[in-house]
């Protein structure tokens, strides 16, 4: 082995092995007292194996180049396993084209570690699709994990000078370990869907899912938000019908279209909801993270839904691919009331905020609805106000 080889080999061995022992810590610098985010992204390009970029062999790739390089880390759904916390990775190459990978921690929010390789998943029965992508993780009633994900392919109706209309369906697979994935038939629908979210739990007898109906790839169009939908099996599942529960609405954070992120999480008061908005602004859209409760027996019905958004982009989180853009996709709750919200930024790295179910709750329940027009709005800052001049008073 050359010396440069050598080299090259031992520096990022020593680098890679640095970064994925690295302790993350709280970042004191925001605060809004509903979750805590920290200093570090979790999951970064570098934290892949080096094994899936480099060439090892010295005779094939004397100049030790990156021969499959990867772009960014980003949209992880996240479950719980065998005392681990368990994200499946949205992984983007040089060549744009995204796969998934399972990463593991101990703890949550530091020394995350993929495994050996990345998933193969099985392409649906009879179809090809050219990409993958953002999937959903939920342990089901019914004994099996799902994963929910994106299968985009070129719009078929597209002119030949077209290369960038798209058309998204929603993929699905089953798993019991996150290892051997069983790939089931497409979801049906007469609409594009790319954030399709199972519910863990039977409603009625049936499966649940909520969708986003959407007219074409980018925009939502006739899609008036997030939709709720019973299917009868997900072997074969098919839409038919589909009420909106969460509605796009004019000079909001969610103006332009938005979307369910990861499964709903049970809790006492609710089904504790984590969703994205976008908004259009001069410098393009801005996608940021919001939060809504539905009722405990009909999921379907929301009944708490605070103003404004729970987390939006900050400092260089605003800085990636597609810039000012928060998403999430995957969250868990641990048996000690441990909140984990696992999000990416700007299409480009993985980070956590952490909460407790009990301030999550507390937020949702107890923070004041939009108001939907400046008058109101203002109306429900001077109540705040006005009670807190009183507090004062009586000290």
């Amino acid at each position: 082995m050359s010396s440069y080889f050598k080299k090259r080999l031992s520096k990022i061995k020593s680098d890679y092995e640095k970064l994925i022992k690295r302790k993350n810590k709280i970042d004191n610098t925001f605060y809004n007292g509903i979750l805590d985010r920290y200093i570090f992204p979790v999951v970064t390009a570098s934290h892949v194996p080096i094994e899936w970029r480099y060439d090892l062999d010295e005779r094939s790739n004397p100049f030790f180049m990156e021969r499959m390089g990867i772009n960014s880390t980003f949209n992880a759904g996240a479950i719980e396993l065998n005392d681990k916390i368990l994200l499946v990775v949205r992984v983007e190459g040089y060549d744009r084209k995204s796969f998934f990978a399972v990463a593991e921690s101990k703890n949550g929010i530091d020394n995350f570690k993929f495994w050996d390789k990345p998933i193969l998943m099985p392409e649906p029965p009879d179809e090809k699709e050219t990409n993958i992508y953002d999937m959903r993780l939920v342990k089901h009633q019914d004994g099996w994990i799902y994963g929910l994900f994106c299968s985009e392919d070129r719009d078929p109706k597209a002119s030949p000078s077209d290369l960038s209309s798209a058309v998204a369906r929603c993929g699905i697979a089953r798993t019991r370990d996150l290892i051997s994935w069983e790939r089931l038939p497409n979801l049906k629908s007469k609409y594009q869907q790319r954030n399709v979210v199972l519910h863990p739990e039977f409603v009625n007898g049936k499966y649940a899912l909520y969708t986003r109906p959407a007219d074409d790839f980018i925009s939502a169009g006739t899609g008036s938000g997030i939709g709720f939908s019973l299917v009868d099996s997900m072997e074969n599942a098919e839409i038919k019908e589909e009420k909106t529960i969460d509605e796009r609405v004019y000079h909001t954070i969610k103006e332009v279209k938005n979307g369910l992120g990861p499964a709903p999480i049970k809790t006492e008061k609710g089904w504790l909801h984590i969703a994205h908005g976008v908004r259009n602004t001069a410098a393009g859209l801005r996608y940021v993270l919001y939060a809504f409760l539905c009722d405990l027996d009909d999921p379907s019905r929301v009944i708490a839904k605070p103003g404004g958004y729970l987390l939006a982009p900050q400092n260089e989180e605003r800085i990636g691919d597609v810039s000012n853009v928060l998403f999430s996709n995957g969250a868990v709750l641990r048996k000690d009331g441990t909140f984990f919200l696992y999000y990416a930024s700007s299409d480009t790295r993985l980070h956590v905020a952490t909460s407790t179910v009990d301030r999550m709750l507390d937020y949702v329940l107890n923070t004041p609805p939009d108001g939907l027009r400046s008058y109101i709005c203002v109306k429900q800052r001077l109540e705040l106000i006005e009670k807190n001049q009183r507090l004062r008073s009586n000290q």
